[in-house]
């Protein structure tokens, strides 16, 4: 039995099925037990105002999820300005793009809100590794792990050269150690962790594993040998 031969399309459709129902009832899950303290920030962030929803958790949060409509349109919109122009793997470079941008920069964005001390308080260093874990707890190391998961997932897909979990996990390494360097830089108050960076670089390498059956799908299919154009009759 040849498990290297493509799939067919009914195959495709049901293996896309599998593996993408648990990620969107993972994420309505997610939205479900989130729900109240997100519907705490939707009144300021239905009238526009910055204070109180893009200077927020809740309200950076909230608005990630109702943009996610708009990000699948800008992925339908790339893919077919993409195929029209003959570009391979269109939809797969759309929404690897999309998906790096919609699933990182909002988190991001939290790690770069100012404490209540910023520009006051002085600037704090921990470079002792697995000293500040205790004091993260669960939720900590969960949203430290979700930071770079989008970017470790999707960055393979997109870029060949990413296409292992060792880069995958360097890029989360390196995308963490810029952050903790602004963090300390801009002076946010907050606590500029050797742990923030391991903990993000393992989500980065986490995330490239759970979409490694994808990458090395695309990796097999990109270098196998196309078909010779015809040439009879010229």
């Amino acid at each position: 039995m040849d498990h290297s031969a493509p799939l067919s399309p009914p195959a495709r459709r049901t293996r896309t099925v599998v593996y993408g129902a648990p990620a969107v009832l993972g994420l309505a899950l997610g939205a479900f037990v989130l729900r109240r303290p997100l519907m705490m920030s939707a009144p300021t962030c239905a009238s526009g105002r910055w204070h109180g929803c893009y200077d927020t958790f809740n309200g950076v949060v909230l608005m990630m999820l109702v943009s996610i409509p708009l990000a699948a349109l800008v992925v339908c919109a790339l893919a077919w300005w993409r195929r029209r122009a003959g570009t391979p793997a269109a939809w797969r470079r759309s929404l690897a793009e999309v998906g790096m941008v919609h699933g990182t920069v909002p988190l991001v964005w939290l790690t770069m809100m100012p404490g209540g001390g910023a520009g006051v308080a002085p600037r704090r260093v921990s470079l002792v590794p697995l000293r500040d874990l205790v004091t993260m707890g669960v939720p900590g190391i969960v949203g430290n792990l979700l930071i770079f998961a989008a970017l470790g997932f999707f960055a393979p897909l997109r870029f060949p050269a990413l296409r292992s979990v060792p880069r995958a996990l360097a890029l989360g390494a390196a995308c963490s150690v810029l952050v903790e360097v602004a963090q300390y830089v801009f002076w946010l108050d907050r606590v500029s962790s050797v742990d923030d960076v391991l903990v993000n670089a393992a989500g980065a390498g986490l995330a490239a594993l759970a979409s490694r059956r994808w990458w090395r799908t695309a990796e097999k299919a990109s270098s196998r040998p196309r078909p010779a154009a015809a040439t009879a009759g010229r």
